[in-house]
């Protein structure tokens, strides 16, 4: 016997009414289905896409919209990525070297599906557009070669990027500050992650975070601006779920942590965190679960004012040298370095390089 289709949640079908509300008045006024699209990772046989579908009206001739972006998918920024309609109808066609799929975007508009693909290792495109559209969007992917056995998993929030507010009013930064010139690079983060790269060019950096996939643009912008390496951004849904009034974000990391330690099972990661969330108790919890996975822990240590806002500094005391996984902390980036350099995780080479 199949198991009884749970009910949806209260809130989330009053969110759905409401957005198919906002759907039919925003289409009355013109605007189009859109995609937005975000970076996506694979393997040579499989490619995660990933995006998001809303209703974002043609700029203008002339107007500022047009002269400064063009493109509808351009002009959804800041503000207007959370007051954007998503719209979960609308088939998504995916082509890639010249074969098409067909993808499916959830209640949220966001696209997230894995399609089976024939690519070398290496960065390629996928174009991106609405059945019955011709308005293309162009989304990033990174293949991943079998052989490669480092990768990174950062989070964003106080690890690469102060936010210096409490963590409740953090949801309400990101929906009105308007571009990533407001934000502030942690110390040393960028160089650190450049060193790594340097040392794996190869190498996939994730960047998991909470936060919601409204912000994937401002957050790429401001990772691009800042110099840290490129790479897919793991998100998570923007308001009520199909079983709970509100997402959990540490629901989102354990599930995207497991599902990158099945699909790349040889691959050792190297996680980057903050000790003001719940990052250390989910690490622990992965390395106990997966002991190989995993080369090191870096965990980025809040200042006390940061602390404060964060509501406090985590309460994790399980650690996992046990097993062999060292587990490093440092309030930056540069301290950071030089304790991975002495595990001999980073090569010294760079300290030589600097001296020259």
């Amino acid at each position: 016997m199949s198991e009884p289709t749970r009910e949806m949640h209260r809130a989330a079908r009053i969110d759905d009414a409401v957005n198919r509300w906002r759907a039919r008045r925003a289409r009355g006024k013109g605007y189009l289905p859109t995609v937005l699209p975000y970076a996506g990772y694979g393997a040579p046989t499989w490619a995660r896409i990933l995006g998001r579908v809303v209703l974002a009206k043609e700029p203008r001739p002339g107007s500022r919209t047009d002269r400064l972006y063009r493109r509808r998918e351009e002009s959804v920024r800041g503000w207007r990525s959370f007051t954007s309609v998503p719209v979960g109808d609308v088939p998504v066609v995916a082509e890639i070297e010249g074969v098409e799929h067909v993808l499916h975007p959830d209640r949220g508009g966001v696209i997230d599906e894995v399609i089976p693909i024939d690519l070398p290792p290496g960065r390629h495109d996928v174009l991106l557009r609405p059945h019955g559209s011709d308005s293309v969007s162009t989304a990033p992917l990174l293949i991943v070669d079998p052989a490669v056995e480092f990768g990174v998993v950062s989070d964003v929030d106080d690890t690469v990027m102060v936010t210096w507010l409490p963590r409740p009013l953090l949801a309400g930064w990101n929906t009105f500050v308007l571009d990533e010139h407001a934000r502030v690079s942690t110390p040393g983060m960028a160089v650190l992650y450049e060193r790594v790269r340097t040392e794996h060019p190869s190498s996939p950096f994730i960047y998991l975070s909470t936060g919601p996939w409204n912000v994937a643009p401002t957050l790429r912008r401001f990772l691009t601006r800042n110099l840290f390496p490129s790479g897919p951004l793991l998100l998570t849904d923007w308001g009520p779920t199909h079983d709970r009034f509100f997402r959990s974000g540490r629901v989102h990391k354990e599930q995207n942590l497991q599902r990158l330690a099945a699909e790349f099972p040889g691959m050792k990661w190297l996680l980057f965190g903050d000790d003001g969330q719940h990052d250390e108790e989910i690490y622990s919890t992965f390395i106990a679960q997966h002991p190989g996975s995993v080369v090191a822990v870096a965990i980025r240590q809040l200042y006390f004012t940061e602390a404060v806002l964060a509501g406090g500094r985590s309460k994790a005391q399980v650690r996992s040298e046990a097993v062999g996984v060292p587990w490093v902390y440092g309030p930056d980036g540069m301290s950071l370095y030089k304790q991975l350099r002495d595990l001999g995780i980073i090569s010294a080479r760079h300290d030589e390089d600097k001296r020259v």
